[in-house]
Protein backbone atom coordinates (compact mmCIF):
# COMPACT_ATOMS: atom_id res chain seq x y z
CA UNK A 1 0.00 0.00 0.00
CA UNK A 2 1.42 3.45 -0.92
CA UNK A 3 2.18 5.98 1.79
CA UNK A 4 -1.04 7.36 3.33
CA UNK A 5 0.58 10.80 3.32
CA UNK A 6 1.07 10.77 -0.45
CA UNK A 7 -1.40 12.94 -2.41
CA UNK A 8 -3.60 11.66 -5.17
CA UNK A 9 -4.24 7.95 -5.54
CA UNK A 10 -7.83 7.06 -6.28
CA UNK A 11 -9.25 9.82 -4.09
CA UNK A 12 -8.67 12.59 -6.63
CA UNK A 13 -10.45 10.65 -9.35
CA UNK A 14 -8.26 11.94 -12.24
CA UNK A 15 -9.91 12.81 -15.54
CA UNK A 16 -9.30 10.00 -18.03
CA UNK A 17 -7.24 11.20 -20.97
CA UNK A 18 -9.20 9.20 -23.49
CA UNK A 19 -10.83 10.34 -26.71
CA UNK A 20 -14.42 9.34 -27.45
CA UNK A 21 -14.94 6.04 -29.19
CA UNK A 22 -16.26 6.49 -32.73
CA UNK A 23 -19.47 4.69 -31.79
CA UNK A 24 -20.10 7.16 -28.97
CA UNK A 25 -19.71 10.40 -30.91
CA UNK A 26 -22.93 12.16 -31.80
CA UNK A 27 -24.21 11.43 -35.31
CA UNK A 28 -26.09 14.74 -35.37
CA UNK A 29 -24.77 18.27 -35.20
CA UNK A 30 -21.05 19.02 -35.25
CA UNK A 31 -19.34 19.80 -31.93
CA UNK A 32 -19.29 23.48 -32.88
CA UNK A 33 -23.01 23.51 -33.72
CA UNK A 34 -23.83 21.62 -30.53
CA UNK A 35 -21.93 24.14 -28.43
CA UNK A 36 -23.61 27.05 -30.22
CA UNK A 37 -27.00 25.50 -29.56
CA UNK A 38 -26.26 25.12 -25.85
CA UNK A 39 -25.36 28.80 -25.69
CA UNK A 40 -28.54 29.81 -27.55
CA UNK A 41 -32.06 30.15 -26.15
CA UNK A 42 -35.46 28.62 -26.74
CA UNK A 43 -35.99 25.59 -28.95
CA UNK A 44 -32.42 25.64 -30.27
CA UNK A 45 -31.07 25.20 -26.74
CA UNK A 46 -33.63 22.53 -25.90
CA UNK A 47 -32.62 20.52 -28.98
CA UNK A 48 -28.94 20.90 -28.12
CA UNK A 49 -29.52 19.75 -24.54
CA UNK A 50 -31.42 16.71 -25.78
CA UNK A 51 -28.61 15.85 -28.20
CA UNK A 52 -25.94 16.38 -25.54
CA UNK A 53 -27.79 14.09 -23.13
CA UNK A 54 -27.95 11.41 -25.82
CA UNK A 55 -24.20 11.74 -26.35
CA UNK A 56 -23.49 11.52 -22.63
CA UNK A 57 -25.77 8.50 -22.27
CA UNK A 58 -23.88 6.69 -25.05
CA UNK A 59 -20.60 7.60 -23.37
CA UNK A 60 -21.82 6.34 -19.98
CA UNK A 61 -23.02 3.07 -21.52
CA UNK A 62 -19.69 2.68 -23.28
CA UNK A 63 -17.73 3.18 -20.05
CA UNK A 64 -19.90 0.85 -17.98
CA UNK A 65 -19.72 -1.84 -20.65
CA UNK A 66 -15.95 -1.41 -20.84
CA UNK A 67 -15.77 -2.12 -17.11
CA UNK A 68 -18.49 -4.77 -17.21
CA UNK A 69 -16.36 -7.31 -15.31
CA UNK A 70 -16.75 -5.22 -12.15
CA UNK A 71 -20.52 -5.35 -12.56
CA UNK A 72 -20.99 -8.98 -13.50
CA UNK A 73 -23.67 -9.36 -10.83
CA UNK A 74 -25.68 -6.36 -12.08
CA UNK A 75 -28.66 -7.03 -14.33
CA UNK A 76 -29.07 -5.29 -17.66
CA UNK A 77 -31.91 -2.99 -16.61
CA UNK A 78 -29.98 -1.83 -13.54
CA UNK A 79 -26.91 -1.20 -15.68
CA UNK A 80 -29.03 0.96 -17.98
CA UNK A 81 -30.34 2.84 -14.94
CA UNK A 82 -26.76 3.50 -13.79
CA UNK A 83 -25.90 4.82 -17.26
CA UNK A 84 -28.93 7.12 -17.23
CA UNK A 85 -28.07 8.47 -13.78
CA UNK A 86 -24.48 9.08 -14.91
CA UNK A 87 -25.66 10.88 -18.06
CA UNK A 88 -28.08 13.04 -16.04
CA UNK A 89 -25.34 14.09 -13.60
CA UNK A 90 -22.85 14.65 -16.43
CA UNK A 91 -25.36 16.85 -18.25
CA UNK A 92 -25.84 19.04 -15.19
CA UNK A 93 -22.07 19.30 -14.74
CA UNK A 94 -21.44 20.22 -18.39
CA UNK A 95 -24.14 22.91 -18.37
CA UNK A 96 -22.83 24.33 -15.09
CA UNK A 97 -19.27 24.53 -16.45
CA UNK A 98 -20.08 25.53 -20.00
CA UNK A 99 -18.37 28.91 -19.62
CA UNK A 100 -15.17 27.12 -18.62
CA UNK A 101 -14.81 25.44 -22.02
CA UNK A 102 -11.84 27.09 -23.74
CA UNK A 103 -11.77 25.19 -27.02
CA UNK A 104 -8.51 23.37 -26.27
CA UNK A 105 -10.15 20.16 -27.47
CA UNK A 106 -13.33 19.31 -29.34
CA UNK A 107 -16.38 20.18 -27.29
CA UNK A 108 -17.73 16.63 -27.51
CA UNK A 109 -14.41 15.25 -26.24
CA UNK A 110 -14.51 17.69 -23.32
CA UNK A 111 -18.12 16.81 -22.48
CA UNK A 112 -17.49 13.08 -22.95
CA UNK A 113 -15.07 13.07 -20.01
CA UNK A 114 -17.81 14.23 -17.65
CA UNK A 115 -19.78 11.10 -18.55
CA UNK A 116 -16.73 8.90 -17.94
CA UNK A 117 -16.25 10.42 -14.51
CA UNK A 118 -19.90 10.12 -13.52
CA UNK A 119 -20.05 6.54 -14.78
CA UNK A 120 -17.05 5.80 -12.58
CA UNK A 121 -18.84 7.34 -9.60
CA UNK A 122 -21.90 5.19 -10.18
CA UNK A 123 -19.73 2.11 -10.64
CA UNK A 124 -17.91 2.63 -7.36
CA UNK A 125 -21.10 3.37 -5.46
CA UNK A 126 -22.78 0.24 -6.84
CA UNK A 127 -19.76 -1.93 -6.05
CA UNK A 128 -19.82 -0.70 -2.43
CA UNK A 129 -23.60 -0.77 -2.08
CA UNK A 130 -23.74 -3.77 0.27
CA UNK A 131 -20.25 -3.45 1.71
CA UNK A 132 -19.45 -2.08 5.12
CA UNK A 133 -17.60 1.22 5.00
CA UNK A 134 -14.92 0.96 7.68
CA UNK A 135 -14.23 4.43 9.04
CA UNK A 136 -12.68 3.77 12.43
CA UNK A 137 -10.90 0.46 11.83
CA UNK A 138 -7.22 0.80 10.97
CA UNK A 139 -5.02 -1.25 8.63
CA UNK A 140 -1.58 -0.19 9.79
CA UNK A 141 -0.08 -3.64 9.40
CA UNK A 142 -0.79 -3.59 5.66
CA UNK A 143 1.37 -0.50 5.19
CA UNK A 144 4.53 -2.41 6.01
CA UNK A 145 6.55 -4.19 3.32
CA UNK A 146 6.38 -7.90 4.19
CA UNK A 147 9.34 -8.71 1.96
CA UNK A 148 11.71 -6.11 3.40
CA UNK A 149 14.95 -6.77 5.21
CA UNK A 150 15.01 -6.91 9.00
CA UNK A 151 16.54 -3.47 9.59
CA UNK A 152 14.21 -1.85 7.06
CA UNK A 153 11.23 -3.57 8.65
CA UNK A 154 12.25 -2.15 12.03
CA UNK A 155 12.54 1.34 10.52
CA UNK A 156 9.11 0.98 8.93
CA UNK A 157 7.62 -0.16 12.23
CA UNK A 158 9.07 2.90 13.97
CA UNK A 159 7.70 5.25 11.32
CA UNK A 160 4.26 3.64 11.45
CA UNK A 161 4.22 3.87 15.24
CA UNK A 162 4.98 7.60 15.00
CA UNK A 163 2.32 8.06 12.33
CA UNK A 164 -0.27 6.17 14.37
CA UNK A 165 0.50 8.30 17.42
CA UNK A 166 0.30 11.48 15.36
CA UNK A 167 -3.09 10.47 13.95
CA UNK A 168 -4.40 10.04 17.49
CA UNK A 169 -2.81 13.18 18.89
CA UNK A 170 -2.87 15.97 16.29
CA UNK A 171 -5.95 15.28 14.16
CA UNK A 172 -9.48 16.33 15.00
CA UNK A 173 -12.04 13.56 15.31
CA UNK A 174 -13.43 14.36 11.84
CA UNK A 175 -9.99 14.53 10.23
CA UNK A 176 -9.08 11.21 11.86
CA UNK A 177 -12.22 9.52 10.50
CA UNK A 178 -11.64 10.87 6.99
CA UNK A 179 -7.92 10.03 6.99
CA UNK A 180 -8.48 6.48 8.22
CA UNK A 181 -11.31 5.82 5.76
CA UNK A 182 -9.60 7.28 2.68
CA UNK A 183 -5.87 6.86 3.27
CA UNK A 184 -5.83 3.61 5.24
CA UNK A 185 -9.00 1.72 4.37
CA UNK A 186 -9.12 3.00 0.77
CA UNK A 187 -12.84 3.75 0.77
CA UNK A 188 -13.71 5.57 -2.50
CA UNK A 189 -14.29 9.23 -1.75
CA UNK A 190 -17.64 9.24 -3.57
CA UNK A 191 -18.84 6.38 -1.38
CA UNK A 192 -17.62 8.03 1.81
CA UNK A 193 -19.29 11.33 0.89
CA UNK A 194 -22.57 9.52 0.39
CA UNK A 195 -22.33 7.59 3.68
CA UNK A 196 -21.35 10.68 5.70
CA UNK A 197 -23.91 12.92 3.94
CA UNK A 198 -21.26 15.41 2.90
CA UNK A 199 -19.49 16.50 -0.29
CA UNK A 200 -16.33 15.35 -2.01
CA UNK A 201 -14.96 18.86 -1.67
CA UNK A 202 -15.40 18.82 2.10
CA UNK A 203 -13.66 15.45 2.32
CA UNK A 204 -10.79 16.61 0.10
CA UNK A 205 -10.26 19.56 2.44
CA UNK A 206 -10.37 17.38 5.56
CA UNK A 207 -7.90 14.93 4.02
CA UNK A 208 -5.58 17.73 2.88
CA UNK A 209 -5.64 19.35 6.32
CA UNK A 210 -5.00 16.01 8.00
CA UNK A 211 -1.99 15.26 5.82
CA UNK A 212 -0.60 18.74 6.36
CA UNK A 213 -0.85 18.35 10.15
CA UNK A 214 0.72 14.91 10.06
CA UNK A 215 3.62 16.02 7.87
CA UNK A 216 4.26 18.92 10.22
CA UNK A 217 4.17 16.65 13.28
CA UNK A 218 6.37 13.95 11.74
CA UNK A 219 8.83 16.53 10.42
CA UNK A 220 9.78 17.71 13.90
Amino acid sequence: MPSPLAPGRDYARPVPDRAPDASVESPGASPEALLAGLRAEGHARDRAISELHALLLRAARFELNRRRAALAHVRGEELEDLATQAADDALMAVLAKLDEFRGESRFTTWAYKFALLEAGVRLRRRAWQNREVVIDGERWEELADPGGEVHRALEQAEVLDRLRAAVDEVLTAHQRRVFIALALNEVPIDVLAERLHTTRGALYKALHDARRRLRKELGR
